[in-house]
């Protein structure tokens, strides 16, 4: 293998994996998988079906029947336009540093959810993302449905509290008390400031003279929060079981309504960066989500039996923020893998982590990232060395391989014969140069999928305006360079680590590694900023490296 076609297939194998990945992966949102059909990133065997003979807690706990349909009977009963907009005095706010949250007091239907640390846009004096919004509103997020009714429409509601401030260290709650024949529901919300989390426990009480048995599910549902969804830019409904995280984003598989078989230990709506999700605490339950009007739903489900007089406590912790591993942890630490980055996540994740690492005394991302690729390099940097100097050795020989592919060109074997025996000679690896660049295929794979997808880069600037002027360039690592710029300066600094490399004996070939520089500028127009930078720093490393190699030989 000359020199050449050791560069040749680095190159292509790296834009084989580029190229793949989009093209079969580009119509797949979610996490793993084909479309239409449930992907598993981690699922531990042994979901199997519960024996018979159950105990009364099991009975009690079944999973509902395929044929009741939570969100559909909720889609029925929704709000959608049926009610005008709630008034100020039937509305209550709650404010911690972190989120603005509005409740109807008729049952705590939520009604705004605004994140005050994240912008909808770069644009400035932009709204705060709202992961509920007033369409999603429409289908009661936080409302409780007892027995695929909608406890906010039927029951009688009594709000006792009213606006709260919470500042930082303090926690509040807020309690709803509704009566909905002989059943009594006392709704309690505890919320904590610093976190996105929201504690409810909801008391049932059984007033009749007889037994009560039902299905009690919490829901939640969220509007699309994504402009352009694609690869790394998606909804998708999610539930986390027996240590495996499994995700729908097909819309035709979703709006026909998806179910878990199995108890599950947390479900909710996700999309790129952010995370609608429900961590049941003191009970079982069961999943369902939808996808209608528009709007992504999900339910979390647990059957209660009461006797006389009885009463029964259901816990849950909502979680609607940022798909942000610490703060996710803060509620629990399942709620952890709903940030994946696909089949790589093992070696994303801790990129990731020392990226915001980097950031948290740098505080720029275009420069942690560069800090970033400067790390990675100098752990590479023994293989890099090894390739370079392969590289050389075999720039050193070309004539003399030449010459005996001209003197053997019609006997292929003894030509094969006198190239090992060159290579022996002048101790060449042929595929010295090839291994080491092979060998950090999964690290760029990895680190390619943490910056495409972590919520740390959004809206992250580097260089918010182009210098000396008032245009702006790159406020957002997440999203392409506006400008265009930083794409063909990847292209030029390609091209040049390409003039650096031995070139071409085949004219061919040569054509195809020049036409490579190009090729790979027009895909890296769309790509995030932030990724670009990665790249136009890595090869001027690897630029540096090499003419050191080459000035040192």
């Amino acid at each position: 293998m000359t020199e050449n076609w050791r560069i040749l297939l680095a190159l292509a194998l790296t834009m084989l994996v580029l190229i793949a990945w989009n093209m079969f992966f580009s119509g797949q949102q979610g996490i793993m998988g084909t479309d239409n059909q449930t992907r598993q990133v981690e699922r531990q065997t042994g979901d199997q079906a519960a024996p018979s003979g159950k105990t009364e807690r099991e009975q009690a706990d079944r999973s509902p029947s395929r044929e009741e349909s939570v969100t559909d009977t909720a889609a029925r009963q929704d709000l959608a336009a049926q009610e005008s907009e709630v008034s100020a005095g039937e509305t209550v706010s709650v404010e911690t540093p972190l989120y603005q949250a509005v409740f109807s007091k008729k049952g705590g239907v939520l009604k705004h959810f605004r994140l005050k640390q994240y912008k909808s846009s770069i644009k400035e004096g932009s709204d705060p993302v709202d992961l509920i919004g007033k369409k999603a509103s429409e289908k009661a997020p936080f409302g409780l449905l007892w027995n695929q009714g909608s406890t906010w429409r039927e029951a009688r509601w009594r709000c006792l509290g009213d606006d709260m401030r919470i500042e930082r260290g303090e926690q509040d709650s807020l309690t709803l008390i509704g009566e909905m024949g002989n059943l009594t529901l006392r709704r309690k919300l505890t919320f904590r400031a610093g976190t996105y989390g929201i504690l409810e426990e909801v008391e049932v009480v059984n007033r009749s003279e007889g037994s009560i048995s039902g299905a009690l599910a919490f829901t939640l549902a969220s509007p699309t929060l994504v402009e352009n969804p694609g690869r790394y830019n998606y909804m998708q409904f999610l539930t986390y079981s027996n240590g495996g995280l499994t995700s729908w984003d097909d819309k035709d598989t979703l709006s026909q309504g998806v179910q878990t078989d199995t108890k599950v230990q947390w479900c909710g709506v996700g999309s790129s960066y952010f995370l609608l999700a429900m961590d049941p605490k003191n009970t079982s339950m069961y999943s369902k989500g939808k996808y209608e009007d528009e709007i992504y739903r999900a339910a979390a489900e647990s059957r209660v039996t009461l006797e006389k007089g009885q009463s029964r406590t259901l816990s849950l912790e909502y979680y609607l923020g940022p798909q942000d591993a610490e703060q996710l942890k803060e509620v629990s630490t399942n709620l952890q893998a709903a940030v994946n980055f696909g089949w790589f996540n093992v070696i994303a994740k801790p990129l990731v982590r020392v990226l915001q690492f980097f950031h948290s005394f740098i505080g720029n991302y275009g420069l942690a990232i560069i800090l970033l690729t400067l790390v990675i390099k100098i752990v590479f940097w023994p293989l890099s060395h090894k390739s370079y100097k392969s590289m050389e050795k075999m720039k050193k020989i070309q004539p003399m391989m030449k010459e005996l592919k001209e003197k053997y060109k019609d006997d292929r074997q003894k030509m094969n014969q006198e190239l090992m025996q060159l290579y022996k000679t002048y101790k060449v690896n042929p595929a010295g140069g090839c291994l080491p660049m092979l060998l950090q295929i999964p690290v760029f794979i990895g680190l390619f999928e943490g910056l495409m997808g972590s919520v740390a880069l959004r809206h992250s600037p580097f260089i918010s305006h182009l210098p000396f002027t008032d245009i702006v360039w790159l406020a957002d690592l997440a999203s392409k360079d506006p400008l265009y710029i930083t794409p063909v300066l990847m292209g030029l600094s390609m091209f040049l680590q390409q003039k650096l490399s031995p070139t071409a004996g085949d004219p061919t070939q040569a054509k195809v590694m020049m036409f490579m520089p190009i090729f790979l500028t027009f895909i890296f127009l769309n790509f995030p900023a932030g990724l670009v930078v990665y790249f136009i720093t890595n090869n001027l490393l690897s630029i540096a490296q090499q003419t050191w190699i080459m000035r040192k030989a």
